[in-house]
């Protein structure tokens, strides 16, 4: 019928544009970088600096940036320079100088690979447990609140540890000088400590999603 056949249509150029849309509000906004280090925000078509990133991404506007004389993507390296400049504000530091020397030893190292994951999986994990210690810290005037954060971070620092001792042919510690020495060379891992060390990030994985499911209901 034709009625029924313009109502069809009707619904399936709706549906397109609903669909469209969502795709449109989905992709990441194109920022490109030109010689002269100006960033321009093809979304909106203006300029925008490294604060107005910042904010994006704390908004949580997704983007990704290209060179524009090469088209290569450095999102990477964009993203470096904000942590760059957040961490050279005062009272905004996030990344403890411990920290980083121990990051920077990793380039290189037989550990690299496993790295980057790790600190997604904790970042994650912080991220989601991030307004139950804001509660927690509430509720305790903003002292003891840092308690259960603390402990949490202190397993998950022994845990790889664990595993850094296990991969790496040379465990490492730091001298009272700051310099880096090399312990003797310990035994190969067993496969039986490796399946461990898995079960165990498996069961913190775990534990972490079952608080996370219990606070939603």
């Amino acid at each position: 019928m034709p009625g029924e056949t313009a109502y069809f249509d009707g619904k399936i150029a709706w549906f397109r544009l609903m669909t469209d849309t969502t795709t449109k509000a989905a992709a990441p906004v194109t920022i490109k970088k030109y010689a002269n280090r100006r960033l321009y925000n093809t979304g909106t078509s203006t300029y925008v600096t490294l604060e107005d990133l910042a904010a994006m991404v704390k908004s949580g506007e997704d983007f990704v940036v290209y060179d524009a004389k090469t088209g290569d993507e450095i999102t990477r390296s964009v993203l470096t320079q904000i942590i760059f400049e957040q961490e050279n504000k005062e009272g905004q530091n996030l990344l403890p100088i411990a920290f980083l020397r121990q990051l920077i030893r990793f380039y290189g190292d037989s550990m690299q690979m496993l790295v980057p994951r790790y600190l997604e999986v904790s970042i994650e994990s912080l991220t989601r447990e991030q307004e139950k210690f804001r509660q927690q810290m509430a509720q305790a005037f903003g002292v003891g609140g840092f308690t259960s954060l603390e402990e949490q971070v202190r397993r998950n620092m022994e845990m790889f540890e664990r595993a850094f001792t296990m991969f790496a042919p040379f465990a490492r510690r730091e001298t009272g000088s700051g310099e880096v020495a090399a312990e003797p060379e310990k035994s190969p891992p067993k496969s039986g400590d490796i399946d461990d060390l898995k079960r165990q990030l498996d069961e913190m994985k775990r534990k972490v999603d079952r608080l996370t499911e219990s606070d939603g209901e």
